[in-house]
Formats: C-alpha cells, structure tokens, sequence
C-alpha cells in the first residue's frame, strides 16, 4: 500500500507498507546532479555526496559507520548526471535510528576542511581508477563528444583543475543552495510503524522551500570520437539518439534494446559473437536524461576485427529496422522483462529506488501491473516503426578506446 504527501515546503514523501518482511529501505532523492553544475563547479554534487560521510556536528565519520554496522545496516550513496541519492536499508526495529543518522549527515555535515583535503584524494583516485576501465572511458568520451559543450557531456566527478579549488566552505553554501524543498523526494519501502509519515513530516518540514532544479536544454550532436590507449582490445560504442525519461514508448525500446542486444539470445549476441566469433562481449543499452537520450551498442574486440564487426552490427541494426521482430523475440523479450520487474520489486531497495527515482525523473510512480501492461501492449509494429526512427546511420555517433584507427576511418566504416 502506497501513500504519498507534500510538504508545504515542497519536499514530496512516498511510502510503501510490505507487512510480510522485516527490512526497511529509505532514501533521500535530491534533484541535482553534475548537469546542474557550471564549468567551474564540475564535480560538486559528487563532491557532497562523499562529504557527507565524513561527519556531522553530532557524529565523527568513525561513529557513523560504528553505529550503522552496530545496527546491521547498509549505508550508501551515489550521483548521476541528474540527481544523487542517499540511502540506508536496515532491520524494521531500527528504522528510526537509520533515519536518524541518515538526515543528520544530509543535513548536518561539517565540511571541515582537512575533510575535504582527504577527501579530494579519493575522488582523485576514483578519477583514475575509471580511466584504467577502457570501458567507461568510452562511455564518457561518447557523452563528452554528442553533448559537447553542454553540462551534460562533462564527467560527473569533475576534473582536477576543478576539484582543486573546492573548499569546505564552497561545498556547504553549494549544497545550500541546491538542496531545497522543490528538489527533495523522500522515498521509503517496507516494514514500518503506522505513525512514520508523521514522523518524516517533522524531519522534512523544517527544510527550506524553493529551487526546483532548472538546466538548459541540450541536443545530441552526431560524432566520432577516438582515444589511443596501450591496451589489448579494442572498445566500441556506437550510439543513436533514443528517448527521454518518461516517454511514452520506453517500454518498446526497452524490448527492442533486449531483442537486438539484451543477453545471450538477442541477435547481436548470436551473430557477431556465436556465428562469427569476432569479439567476446556485445550489448546494447539506453540511457535516458530529461530531455534527450542516446541508445547505444558496445562492443570490445582485437583491432584486426573491428571493421568485420562494425560491418555486421550495422547490418543488423539496418535489418532489424526494415524487419522487425519475430513474434518469438517479442514475447520472449517481453517475459524476460517482465520477470525482472516482478522480481526486482521483491526487494524492498529495489521498491525504494523505483518511487524516488520515478518521482524525480517522470513526476509520477507506475504500480507493478501498470508496468506490466504497458509491457504487454508493446506490438511487432510499435517495435519497428520505433527502429525505424532512431536506426538512421546517418546520425550515429562512435566512441573508440584503444589501439584505434583516426576518425576519418570510422566515419567512412559508418558510412
């Protein structure tokens, strides 16, 4: 059972009651993130989610983390390009302390500043742990390139130069000045007494109203993009433009992502690698920001294979738009996604996450059978009216990481 409210400082609160189990996940959904940053603010939303580890005015970071294994509980965070969110999951008897502890660190932070000297060390290394991960620096020189120029292609951890000039201080009137009422969502699932909406209410209603996260609207921009890097293979992501969140027909791509690139059955999987053994790994995925998209395919794969296997994706991707699905692909795709929503949503996390995030990114939470008939009225046709649209080679973008050929190659290879 579901119940939602609004605080008249903005900050919205949504609760689901599961009586059969005896965990709690709640979360606190801000709606900011690195494309809410300006150019010299690159890093910050990243920066206050690792902050608010490191003490309050009530709690030494040590005793955080004592009291959250003290009570057996998870405690956690992370930022996207569009908001961050900070949760705990814990046993039902000791909801009330995780609340506690978790709204004391959101809002009570110290910022000290030999705290964010330590601090700027380990986003330093996490920067070049990612840059060791071929993988993800394909992924973020293809946002980098198509969204040139916008908060949107920056990385979300900032740059160096950057994270050089933050200060305690600048991190907790940042902080201030995004995380208000308009762009809160509180989200909790599980067991939990009768009276926790009330006593949410008096955690949240003494937060500052206003905000209301605003970011200028960007467009993709079709583009090549290439990274020399010593390593053994060769990663490839080649991307179109999809669909933003909330889109009526994210469903149908969801489908047509598992279909053409979502397992080991999906043709892409069965063609470039099963029947002609030219790479080990290939998928495709989507990712959806407020006003835009990209849907993409990946692959890794030696450099004396990658224009067979360029030439291959292609074609399958051309032949999926002119054709479709097989019906077969459709309802196996359609239960495979539906099993893993159904499944997922057993776990009390996964309930949590589904209304913060839903909330933030669409302004409304779909019930599971909501979910699941928006599924089942996915047709063969819907499937391939939507390739036929976002399929146009024309607009691909390629990102390439490795012992890579210039880009004029790959945009005649493209073409």
């Amino acid at each position: 059972m579901q119940e939602q409210l609004t605080l008249p400082n903005g900050v919205r609160i949504f609760t689901e009651l599961i009586p059969a189990v005896r965990s709690a996940a709640l979360g606190i959904w801000v709606g900011t993130g690195s494309r809410h940053e300006k150019a010299a603010e690159s890093g910050a939303a990243h920066f206050i989610e690792h902050m608010v580890f490191k003490g309050t005015h009530r709690r030494t970071a040590a005793e955080i983390a004592e009291l959250t294994d003290a009570i057996g509980g998870q405690l956690n965070a992370y930022t996207t390009k569009e908001l961050t969110c900070f949760y705990a999951r814990v046993l039902d008897g000791h909801l009330e302390q995780a609340m506690d502890i978790l709204c004391d660190m959101v809002f009570s932070s110290r910022f000290d500043e030999e705290d964010v000297k330590t601090e700027r060390g380990v986003i330093l290394e996490e920067i070049g742990m990612y840059e060791d991960a071929p993988d993800d620096v394909c992924a973020e020189r293809l946002f980098g390139a198509v969204y040139r120029g916008s908060p949107l292609g920056r990385p979300i951890l900032g740059r160096p130069a950057t994270l050089s000039k933050f200060t305690g201080e600048y991190l907790r009137e940042y902080q201030k000045a995004h995380y208000c009422g308009g762009d809160i969502v509180v989200s909790l699932a599980g067991s939990f007494p009768p009276d926790i909406m009330d006593k949410l209410k008096a955690r949240f209603a003494c937060l500052p109203s206003g905000c209301k996260a605003r970011c200028r609207p960007v467009r993709y921009t079709p583009s090549i993009t290439v990274k020399k890097k010593s390593i053994e293979q060769n990663h490839l992501t080649l991307a179109v433009p999809g669909l933003p969140c909330g889109n009526p027909e994210r469903f149908t791509l969801q489908l047509l992502s598992s279909i053409l690139g979502g397992g080991v059955s999906s043709r892409l999987f069965q063609q470039v690698r099963e029947r002609l053994g030219l790479c080990y790994s290939v998928y495709s995925y989507g990712v959806s920001h407020a006003e835009t998209g990209i849907f993409a395919v990946y692959t890794a794969l030696g450099r004396e294979t990658e224009r067979r296997a360029l030439d291959t994706i292609c074609q399958v991707v051309r032949d999926f738009a002119e054709h479709g699905p097989r019906q077969a692909e459709l309802d196996r795709a359609r239960e495979q996604s539906k099993a893993n929503v159904l499944m997922g949503l057993e776990s009390t996390q996964a309930r949590m996450s589904h209304m913060g995030r839903s909330v933030l990114q669409t302004g409304a939470v779909l019930s599971a059978d909501e979910i699941i008939a928006a599924y089942d009225a996915v047709t063969r046709e819907g499937v391939r009216t939507l390739a036929q649209r976002i399929f146009d080679l024309k607009n691909a973008s390629l990102s390439a990481v490795g012992r890579v050929s210039a880009p004029e190659e790959y945009r005649v290879l493209l073409s």
